[in-house]
């Protein structure tokens, strides 16, 4: 019944959270970068709000726009530099997971000068990071609640994490008013998303007591998103304010239990999914969704039970609503590519530690073969 718990996060949520607790952001100085993409801070008036209250407060603000899907690194980088240049004591993140993210490595590099771009991924000793404010716009990846950045490197085009301590946002804004503007797809994508990462973690080897609990709600409340999403694919319908509310904070018990678990093999293996074929991460992830249940039903199938028993579904209903609105096709591999794409494996990550019943390099060999040959 031992068990650590650390979760140095101050969440405000609800609607009008923003509005309401303007003042909270005087906490972190007179100075910030907001970093965001091009539309979804836009369209779901995150950004406006969070310039009106920035404003309110006296806070001097820029805006860095540039951060689109699969966040580059050099654009990081760059974001950073701006933000020295304006003398910024804090970041602002708005957005999807990717504006989020992003801000989590341009807070490293803005208090890091001489940092380079690559020595993100390694240098043992820095500066800690600015402090991060984070304002979510979609009901994906949780990294309103997490230290987890997922990074593009530029040259390489692959996608690599950090997850240091000082990555932990010290302020979000939870509010899931900001979702309303998703469109069927994004929404799906994301709902997706949050799905893998409940449920990677829910199985996987380091779940214990407290990671359980939130993940047992995410469970509950992604999946009566999901069924929604499934059952009406007319993109003009769309889940009202309460399956909004659900499918948000739902994404971000998830995110707690991502936090404290980490994913499984589907995260890496959906990678190669989007860095080739521009697969959305959600769905990338959720391409081998089947195979990580059947590994589940073999390895921790007690854990599986309650999983289903808490969606109130059975093991084939709930591969075929995954299967059917992740609904990759025209995907094809040569075993040549399939090789290339498994040598990121040849020193396994984390995440198939992590998996049930551990996972490797040949077991990825194995499955991209029967999906993609």
């Amino acid at each position: 019944m031992d068990f650590n718990l650390y979760i140095p996060i101050n969440v405000i949520s609800g609607r009008g959270a923003l509005e309401k607790n303007s003042e909270r952001l005087k906490l972190f100085g007179s100075e910030c970068l907001i970093v965001t993409g091009g539309k979804s801070a836009k369209l779901s008036g995150a950004l406006a709000d969070m310039e009106k209250a920035l404003s309110l407060q006296g806070i001097g603000y820029t805006v860095y726009d540039k951060i689109g899907p699969n966040p580059r690194l050099d654009l990081c980088f760059e974001a950073a530099q701006l933000a020295r240049e304006i003398k910024a004591d804090f970041i602002v993140g708005i957005g999807g997971g990717s504006p989020l993210d992003a801000a989590k490595a341009v807070a490293v590099y803005a208090a890091n000068e001489n940092l380079t771009m690559d020595e993100i991924y390694t240098a043992k000793e820095r500066n800690k990071a600015l402090p991060i404010v984070l304002v979510g716009t979609t009901s994906g990846t949780g990294s309103e609640v997490g230290r987890v950045s997922v990074l593009t490197h530029p040259v390489t085009g692959r996608k690599k994490s950090i997850s240091p301590q000082d990555c932990f946002p010290s302020l979000t804004f939870a509010d899931p008013k900001y979702t309303c503007s998703m469109p069927y797809d994004i929404t799906v994508s994301t709902a997706l998303d949050a799905m893998a990462h409940v449920l990677e973690g829910y199985m996987g080897v380091k779940c214990t007591d407290i990671p359980t609990l939130f993940g047992e709600k995410a469970i509950e409340l992604i999946w009566k998103g999901l069924l929604f999403l499934h059952e009406n694919k007319d993109e003009r319908l769309l889940p009202d304010d309460g399956l909004r509310d659900a499918l948000y904070y739902g994404s971000l018990y998830a995110g707690i239990t991502l936090a404290y678990c980490g994913t499984a093999f589907p995260h890496p293996l959906g990678y190669v999914l989007t860095e080739n074929y521009g697969t959305p991460h959600g769905k990338a992830c959720t391409a081998f969704m089947d195979v990580f249940i059947d590994r589940a039903a073999e390895f921790t199938p007690e854990k599986l039970s309650r999983a289903l028993s808490i969606m109130n579904t059975d093991k084939d209903t709930f591969k075929k609503v995954i299967a059917e609105l992740t609904d990759l096709k025209g995907i094809s591999m040569t075993e040549d590519e399939i090789q290339s794409y498994c040598s990121r494996f040849d020193t396994p990550p984390a995440n198939f530690t992590f998996s049930p019943g551990s996972f490797t390099k040949e077991d990825a060999i194995k499955v991209f073969r029967e999906k993609f040959m």
